[in-house]
């Protein structure tokens, strides 16, 4: 029997632009995501990730310890605990970004992953923290991720997470696949003009030098005070073969669905053995420098 899965993207804008109510923007997020989660438990999804800190605006552009005050601890937190209740209402695994408090002054850039039951399965934070222009001053509010490259068994697949910048460094891709994923996220938040053109190029390699599914997301709009560009959405699925499958709009909040076979793994991995024909005992030297 066929192994596929229904798997949802969500791309959204920041549901209060403008808006310095820190609070207020918070909610306003999270309840449209709510929405757009119903959306895709009505689509028949059976695994649904968010984007990337998906309940503010992509704050890093700018460097104020206001934002501080909008993490939460994972799995303990109240936003965690309420994507916990969706996760079962909806019997649906959720990948869930956001801001996380690990202790007072130490903050990492998450994603949680929560099982069709609403048990939290575990974490990954995001390893390579970018600080540069315009405006991703994030090494300001994250630690490097210290957690590795975890691969979550699922009823509906094996899932691993790699965040945004990560996305730019084949190493834990490649780990991601050894440890056995067959879908692998990527939540994001990037503008036109600085990486629109390496979007397509990265990820769909990913998926074929390690032979996975790749799902890549990010947000929609323009966030005002800081307009450091604009985010240019086109979530989409490429398969292990590097097809985009399925791709979403570049300015509209969208709930982007594709259907994964994941029997097409092995197909793959029968044609093009590259797991079988590495040879690490030649790379010693990649991590010399």
């Amino acid at each position: 029997m066929p192994r596929v899965t229904r798997t949802a993207l969500i791309q959204a804008s920041n549901a209060l632009p403008g808006s310095d109510d820190l609070g207020a923007i918070k909610k306003a997020m999270i309840d449209k995501h709510v929405g757009l989660i119903e959306e895709a438990a009505g689509k028949g999804a059976n695994v649904c990730c968010l984007q990337e800190i998906f309940y503010g605006p992509y704050f890093c552009a700018e460097q104020e310890t206001r934002w501080y005050q909008t993490a939460e601890p994972i799995p303990d937190g109240p936003t965690i605990r309420l994507m916990q209740d969706l996760a079962k209402k909806h019997a649906m695994v959720m990948v869930v970004p956001i801001y996380e408090l690990a202790m007072t002054g130490v903050y990492y850039n998450t994603a949680a992953v929560i099982d069709e039951r609403g048990n939290y399965l575990g974490k990954y934070r995001k390893h390579h923290i970018p600080h540069c222009q315009p405006g991703f001053w994030e090494k300001f509010y994250f630690k490097p991720g210290n957690g590795g490259y975890p691969v979550f068994d699922t009823r509906y697949g094996k899932i691993g997470v790699y965040i945004c910048y990560d996305r730019h460094f084949p190493e834990g891709a490649r780990a991601l696949g050894l440890n056995g994923a067959e879908i692998v996220f990527n939540p994001s938040a990037t503008v036109a003009g600085l990486s629109e053109y390496l979007w397509k190029l990265e990820q769909p390699a990913h998926a074929v030098a390690n032979q996975y599914y790749v799902g890549a997301i990010n947000r929609v709009g323009t966030e005002a005070p800081w307009n450091i560009g604009h985010f240019y959405g086109q979530s989409y699925f490429c398969n292990p073969r590097g097809q985009v499958m399925v791709e979403g709009s570049r300015d509209d909040d969208e709930v982007v669905v594709a259907d994964l076979d994941l029997d097409m793994i092995n197909d793959v991995r029968n044609t093009w053995q590259f797991f079988r024909d590495r040879r690490p005992e030649t790379y010693e030297s990649l991590t010399d420098v």
